[in-house]
């Protein structure tokens, strides 16, 4: 299955589908108001936030296909001791702000 992300957007116009969602009062006011400090539209706000956070649950989602060797090649290096590495840990403890 390929993410939506890997295709073009099509331009506003060219949209052919539509999605329906009932909300309440609060739900309804919160998103209008996060649309026009976006300055977006309701649509295009909704659109956005929803397609970031699909692509984000299915990138999080991950098939790994290995055969039996491969998969006790992964084991094998999974288990290995890890090896202190003296540049890394002064890198990891540089505060870049």
């Amino acid at each position: 299955m390929a993410l939506a992300s890997a295709l073009p957007d099509p331009e506003p116009g060219q949209r052919d589908r539509r999605l329906s969602i009932r909300t309440n009062a609060r739900q309804d006011e919160l998103i209008r108001a996060a649309a026009e400090a976006a300055n977006k539209t309701v649509s295009e706000f909704v659109l956005d936030s929803a397609s970031s956070a699909a692509e984000q649950v299915l990138m999080d989602r991950r098939l790994f296909i290995a055969s039996d060797e491969q998969w006790t090649a992964l084991h094998t290096m999974l288990d290995r001791p890890a090896v202190h590495k003296p540049r890394l840990a002064v890198l990891l403890a540089t505060n870049i702000d």
